[in-house]
This record gives C-alpha cells, structure tokens and sequence, in this order.
C-alpha cells in the first residue's frame, strides 16, 4: 500500500515543552521530549508537505526538510504558530504551558532569614489550538494533543469540542515506556465519526500512522 502524499500541502507542527522563567536560573517546564512532533514534522516533509516546525527548548536534529522556528515560553510559541499561517494543517503536539509566573524576577530569587516557603502568582497563558481553530486563517485540519493520567477518551472528547478541534490524539502519560521521555506511545485520535486506537508502537510509526489520517480528512 502506498503512502498517501501531501504534497502541496502545508503543515505547522509545534512540538515539545515550553519554559516559563521564573527568574535569571530557574523556570516552570514539564518533562515533553519533543520526539513526537518533530517524527511528525520529519513524516510530513517526507511526504512532500512544505513543513513548518515550532519547536519548543529541546535538543533535537532539525528533519530534512523542514523549516524550523525556535521558541522557549508559550507566549513565544502562541506569536510563532500565528505567524506561520496560513496553512493547510496544523498540529499542535507540543505540551504547552497552562500557566505563566505574573512577574519575572530581574534577580535570582533567594531564600531569606526565616522563610518557610515561597508563593507564586501565577496567570493563563495563551491557548493555542483554540486560537487557531478560531482564526480568520483556521487551517482546514486543526489537530491536537491531548496527555491526559485519567479519564482518557473522555478528556479528550471535551477538549475536541470547546476547542473546536478536527481531530484530538488523546495518551495516557504517567506509565512506564510509553509517553513522555520516551520512544514509544499509544494514541486514542478522536474526530467526527472517527475513533481509532493506534500502537503502542514507536513514536515515528505514530507519526506515520497519524500522518495517514490526515491525509484522508484532506481528501
């Protein structure tokens, strides 16, 4: 079977963790390695898609091909994504920061005489997908991500609706060889009359088998 070509298409993929400064040395982050999304943006340009990747803080190769765009906060990210549209597709399988310090401190901050903790404002960040979905340039295919530890399909199924997604690739994370750090997964993806359980298997399969889908939805 041969594999379903994009070329002509464009596609933006965002992948890996984004980093919220707290100070000079320290910042929020979380564990995404980045591997899924630049196996998809690798997938995509070796099927002929012009492919833009908005990668967050991760030491990963560029994919032949594949135009990159280096970010660190979600706010970075959210400008780096809207730039990059228009497109035909956009995948959001970073793991994008829900919150963001209130205040950046111009100095490291210190523990003082006394203190028995520290408290710390946080506020929203931007949402992506959810801009995305309601541009005026809304590619034809938004799809997203969702890592959830419980209530999988569930979590996904409500996130593909407030957000006005086309297609949500729902994983468990938590659990040992699969998800975050690591280079296999298992994805439940989610869309309008579609509900299809792909792996476990390596996250470059994934890519390839997700990749697939989209392919199909664009017709």
């Amino acid at each position: 079977m041969s594999t379903p070509s994009l070329a002509g298409r464009r596609i933006v993929v965002s992948a890996g963790p984004t980093f919220e400064d707290l100070d000079p040395v320290r910042f929020l982050g979380n564990r995404s390695s980045g591997k899924t999304g630049f196996a998809i943006a690798a997938a995509a340009a070796a099927r002929g898609a012009r492919t833009v990747l908005v990668a967050g803080p991760v030491s990963l190769a560029t994919p032949a091909g594949v135009e990159r765009v280096d970010v660190r906060s979600a706010a970075q990210m959210h400008a780096a994504v809207m730039a990059a549209l228009p497109a035909d597709v956009y995948i959001g399988a970073a793991a994008v920061a829900d919150f963001t310090p209130a205040r950046v401190s111009d100095h490291k901050i210190k523990k003082r005489p006394g203190e028995d903790g520290l408290v710390l404002q946080l506020v929203r960040t931007a949402d992506i997908l959810a801009d995305v979905a309601a541009s005026a340039r809304r590619p034809s295919l938004v799809v997203g991500f969702a890592a959830e530890t419980g209530d999988v399909e569930a979590n996904a199924r409500g996130k593909l609706e407030r957000k006005r997604l086309d297609l949500v690739c729902a994983n468990r994370v938590g659990l040992a060889g699969s998800g975050f750090e690591s280079d296999d997964n298992a994805l439940l993806v989610i869309g309008d009359g579609l509900r299809r359980e792909l792996g476990p298997a390596s996250k470059v399969e994934l890519a390839d088998a997700l990749l697939d889908l989209v392919a199909e939805r664009l017709g």
